[in-house]
């Protein structure tokens, strides 16, 4: 299959426009030809916005509603899903409703960084355990106990470190909603956890990119894998309705297809989106 949406080229445009004699014929040939150019450009635009539709739309119907993010004191299971099945709360989009559980997901995206929900969700019940889901709790607990709680997510003492900075810097919110920039100053906070707790903690609209995002929309041939993380996010807010709730599913609907056939060695069989994707897809 080709590229996804249509591109006007030279040779189509000397099919389309023939040179006419005299000035007045020469200013009219140069207006039409720019007024087409333009209006190519605006229907690439529209087919654009329309795939990235079409992709949420075909993967909400195969998967349905996510329910992310899970938060412990959900109880709503969904059988379908892979890994854990515990904290999803699908089509309530009210979560969190209050500031401690805001802050559990602020210090989930941090446990989940550079491991799986599987193993983040189980330091995460360490800390719940250990009463340590709250601010003050965490700001005053001792690194080393902490980076015990936190051994099954890996990196631990890295994270027990980020943590308890993160602690210190929400008790000084007072309950203000942080700008982006002032997530990114914290040490060891980065674009993809900095929008992670503004989309699903202060259900701000910033999209969500990570690896599963690139690997999958470069293999449909829609960007390149090499782009940047702002970039990638500027392509996803410019071709979609600015919603905390289109974004929220969209990013754990790409998660949730990533991990069942968009692997670093994709798995083809039953894949929805497979007819789209490069041949390095259909390998075996």
């Amino acid at each position: 299959m080709s590229a996804p949406y249509f591109e006007l080229n030279e040779s189509q445009d000397n099919e389309l426009f023939l040179p006419l004699p005299g000035p007045f014929f020469n200013i009219l040939f140069w207006y039409n030809k720019i007024s087409w150019k333009l209006a190519s450009r605006e229907f690439n635009r529209l087919m654009k916005k329309k795939i990235f539709e079409n992709i949420y739309h075909l993967l909400l119907k195969t998967y349905g509603p996510q329910g992310w993010w899970p938060l412990i004191q959900c109880r709503q299971k969904n059988a379908v899903k892979n890994g854990p099945l515990r904290g999803y709360h699908e089509n309530d989009y009210t979560y969190p409703k209050n500031s401690l559980q805001q802050f559990e997901i602020a210090i989930g995206a941090v446990a989940t960084q550079n491991t799986s929900w599987i193993q983040a969700e189980k330091a995460m019940m360490n800390l719940h355990d250990l009463n340590l889901l709250t601010p003050n709790e965490l700001s005053r607990i001792d690194l080393a106990r902490l980076g015990s709680a936190l051994k099954p997510a890996g990196y631990f003492n890295q994270k027990a470190k980020k943590m308890k900075i993160l602690a210190e810097f929400w008790l000084k919110l007072a309950r203000r909603v942080p700008e982006r920039n002032e997530w990114l100053k914290l040490w060891g906070i980065g674009p993809e956890t900095a929008d992670s707790i503004l989309l699903y903690a202060f259900r701000k609209p910033v999209f969500v990119v990570d690896a599963y995002t690139k690997r999958l929309f470069s293999r449909l041939r829609i960007f390149r894998e090499s782009l940047s993380y702002d970039d990638v996010q500027n392509i996803f807010e410019n071709n979609l309705e600015s919603s905390y709730k289109i974004y929220q599913e969209y990013h754990a609907l790409i998660v949730e297809h990533a991990k069942r056939h968009c692997k670093k060695k994709p798995v083809c069989q039953g894949c929805v989106l497979k007819r789209y994707c490069r041949p390095i897809c259909h390998a075996e």
